[in-house]
């Protein structure tokens, strides 16, 4: 079975190559990818699979299903396929939606011998709106017994912790006035974000080390002999300790009130989108990709030691079930993410090629299971546990 969910995925591997650059080549930012998941579904149509588009009532989410014998367990395969304001494919999300659908044809070969169902989920807006946020509170997991997807990078890594992230926008009002003529008339709204900024900075001395705080300045003024009525600030606010999140957004909103406290400005605090759960690794299932990473000759590379984690609406379904997000390389171990350089390698003959091995390494860990209910029995209980 194993050698025929390759074969299938090796005869699919230039429609799986075609699939991945048409997408490379329109790039479309989160909740606008309809070309993408106008391609992916047709190409899950074509095979047979049944194709729910507008799925959890957005409409470029979409859900594909094909199933086996009755009873046995569910797989997801999850695909991502939005870009990067102004950078595209700089994250390589048209080639995590190629390994999705490759793992997919790849099983269909030998699903209809086996009990279960594979499903595929169209997962937009992963770069800032958080679709699998939603479907998982719209119970889209439910019955589910595993999610599987696969993330390119510089590194090849079975499981890779994730930091938990909120958003959050502050917008401050004061009160204009002519800056030389009649300062004291006025109320500095951008005096309060710069404050903030400096309230920040002086807190991260007594934050810990997986904390990341990043902000930009999004409205400042409008002319320099005005003093600002209106100013305006987005962070994102991160760490690895799902449980501190909280916590930590509390500190953070705490430099605001202060700052709108000290100029009189008045502060409006928005929470940007649903917050991203911190990735909660199942270890068994690292192991069954690490196995697979390995026997098709791949170098197996450890986590850098600090540093280096982004966030992921993956951990939000990673924390409703058992799930893997292991990450293949595609380029050299300090590739940037986010970068014109991953872009470029995005669309690489290894980054091709490393696709199909992707989605050999998702089928086949997909295949194990639902034909090892051991296995299973062993996921379940580690994520249980964990």
């Amino acid at each position: 079975m194993r050698e025929r969910v390759s074969e299938a995925i090796d005869r699919a591997g230039e429609r799986l190559k075609d699939l991945s650059m048409r997408i490379y080549r329109n790039p479309e930012v989160a909740w606008q990818e309809h070309k993408a998941v106008g391609w992916i579904c047709e190409e899950l149509e074509r095979e047979g699979f049944s194709v729910e588009r507008g799925f959890c009532g957005m409409e470029t989410a979409f859900r594909a299903r094909l199933k086996g014998r009755a009873g046995g367990p569910v797989v997801a395969l999850l695909a991502e396929y939005d870009a990067l304001p102004g950078l595209g494919h700089a994250c390589g999300h048209h080639l995590i939606a190629g390994m999705a659908v490759g793992a997919a044809l790849g099983l269909k070969e030998v699903l209809p011998e086996l009990e279960g169902e594979v499903q595929v989920l169209g997962t937009p807006a992963e770069e800032g709106g958080g679709a699998k946020v939603k479907m998982v509170e719209a119970g889209a997991f439910e019955g589910v017994d595993v999610a599987l997807m696969m993330h390119p990078s510089g590194r090849t890594l079975p499981a890779r912790d994730s930091l938990a992230v909120q958003g959050l926008e502050f917008v401050f009002h004061g009160r204009a006035a002519h800056a030389a003529a009649a300062p004291e008339q006025g109320i500095n709204a951008l005096d309060a974000v710069l404050q903030t900024f400096n309230s920040i900075n002086a807190l991260r001395q007594q934050l810990p080390e997986d904390v990341r705080i990043h902000s930009i300045i999004t409205d400042g003024g409008q002319a320099a002999n005005i003093i600002p009525e209106r100013a305006a600030m987005r962070l994102g606010v991160r760490t690895i300790r799902q449980e501190f999140l909280e916590e930590l957004v509390g500190k953070v909103e705490n430099c605001a009130e202060g700052a709108a406290l000290a100029t009189g400005a008045r502060l409006e605090v928005r929470r940007l989108e649903p917050a991203y759960a911190a990735v909660k690794i199942n270890r068994p299932l690292a192991r069954v990709v690490e196995r697979y990473f390995r026997a098709f000759g791949l170098e197996v590379h450890e986590p850098p030691s600090r540093g280096g984690m982004g966030s992921t609406d993956m951990g939000n379904v990673s924390q409703a079930v058992p799930a893997a997000h292991p990450y293949i390389s595609i380029g050299p171990e300090d590739l940037p993410g986010h970068s014109e350089a991953f872009h470029e390698a995005g669309r690489s003959p290894l980054a091709l090629g490393r696709m199909l091995i992707g989605a050999k390494v998702l089928a086949l860990s997909a295949l194990d299971l639902l034909t090892d209910r051991e296995l299973l029995d062993e996921v379940r209980r580690d994520f249980e546990e964990g």
